[in-house]
């Protein structure tokens, strides 16, 4: 009987270290509010008065205007001698759809998902689909913290006042400034020495693709790419300069074929991942769409730079970014963009914070010829805190672009609104 009770007390005591030395934590955020905004659109190749000044008014109970929903799995494993092992898995959610996914087709969305080694006093490295180290240095250093409303121009997104799962305005007037996340990353990280720290990516994928006849019957998709940053903290200041270079190769089967059409226009779309399977567009993991007279030969290259400083009443912010997509078989054609941005965020109260930030940029869309689209744009908002994790929000932005050139060759210029009230909870 005693043999019994100690080997159970054995196994007791050894279930109990094993636990300890792992854990996983589930967490997420949910944003819902009424979110409203327009949009207005002035083309100079119209010929009706209403095609000229072309404006979408919408609103709505939507959701994700502060943040995307989302719900994600983290856990850590001791394995001792300063090494562990770690993993990060998470979708997002769209609380206002029929499915939670915001996609009936895809299931859940994979935002994270990688497993990885950490050693204490080296540094960790991770493999699977991971921020890039541009978005990670975005979230350090918005003053707005990468939310989804109008009037950033730094993490910036599409044009058009939308009505589907992200349920806000992304209408910026211009194209989204860098690449969110990667498939098939390694990605390192060193711990911090002396204030420093560096990080670097590497991208490897390769698919291949078949689109019907008129298109692809074979070969392959191969996207692969790099990315090294770092950044440094001394006392209140923080500072990071992240480049990431991505390279789209289309193995055209088609004899003949060529990367841009017969007309010398080259569909080069800026966008930040797999949202966008449009022969020509610049995304962050593979996609399916290639058609044999367009291609899909892309090289883009991005940085960021950016710097804060907490003054204990407000936190000043500085940010720089540029991307170029350029076609590698004709580099007359590319889409260029670049923006700066300062800002300032503060607790007026213990409960209550605020943000606000300015920026301007410019964009040109096609290449050698074509018209430099400027742009301009503006963001307050602020936040009531009920509780350490539930918050009440009220944000407002706006944007103007200039005249800037379409496939067409028509000058369009615009301005957008948006503005949303909400709640959000972590957890």
């Amino acid at each position: 009987m005693k043999k019994s009770l100690f080997a159970i007390a054995a196994v007791t005591a050894f279930a109990g270290a094993a636990q300890a030395q792992s854990s996983v934590t589930v967490y997420g955020i949910l944003d819902v509010g009424y979110v409203g905004g327009n949009t207005t659109t002035n083309n100079s190749a119209a010929t009706s008065p209403t095609s000229k000044n072309n404006k979408v008014t919408g609103n709505q109970f939507g959701q994700n205007a502060e943040s995307t929903s989302r719900l994600g799995f983290r856990g850590t494993e001791d394995l001792g001698s300063g090494l562990s092992a770690f993993f990060t898995t998470e979708f997002a959610l769209a609380p206002q759809e029929a499915d939670i996914s915001g996609n009936s087709n895809l299931g859940l969305q994979n935002r994270q998902t990688f497993v990885g080694l950490k050693k204490n006093g080296i540094g960790q490295a991770a493999i699977g689909t991971q921020y890039t180290g541009i978005h990670t240095a975005v979230a350090a250093t918005d003053p707005g913290q990468a939310n989804n409303m109008v009037g950033n121009v730094i993490y910036s997104f599409g044009s058009g006042v939308a009505t589907s799962s992200s349920g806000s305005t992304a209408a910026q007037g211009n194209t989204v400034a860098y690449t969110v996340r990667m498939a098939n990353a390694l990605t390192v990280q060193s711990d911090a020495m002396a204030g420093f720290r560096v990080n670097g990516m590497f991208v490897m994928n390769n698919q291949t693709t078949t689109v019907g006849t008129t298109g692809l019957t074979g070969g392959s998709v191969n996207t692969n790419g790099w990315g090294l940053g770092a950044d440094y903290t001394l006392n209140k200041f923080y500072a990071t300069a992240q480049y990431q270079a991505f390279k789209q190769q289309a193995e055209l089967a088609t004899a003949g074929a060529q990367p841009f059409n017969g007309a010398g226009v080259l569909p080069v779309t800026l966008t930040t991942d797999a949202a966008a399977t449009t022969a020509g567009a610049v995304v962050g993991t593979n996609t399916t769409a290639v058609n044999a007279s367009q291609g899909r030969n892309i090289q883009d290259n991005q940085m960021y730079a950016a710097a804060t400083y907490d003054f204990g009443i407000l936190k000043a912010y500085a940010q720089y970014v540029s991307r170029k997509a350029t076609a590698t078989y004709n580099t007359n054609y590319y889409g260029k963009r670049s923006a700066e941005q300062i800002g300032v965020r503060s607790f007026i109260t213990p409960k209550i914070e605020g943000w606000a930030s300015a920026g301007l940029g410019r964009y040109t869309a096609y290449g050698v010829g074509s018209p430099t689209a400027n742009f301009n744009a503006w963001q307050l908002g602020s936040n009531y805190w009920l509780s350490k994790r539930t918050n009440l929000y009220a944000i407002y932005g706006s944007t103007t672009t200039s005249n800037s050139t379409t496939t067409t060759g028509a000058l369009v210029s615009g301005s957008a609104q948006n503005y949303a009230v909400g709640v959000r909870h972590t957890f």
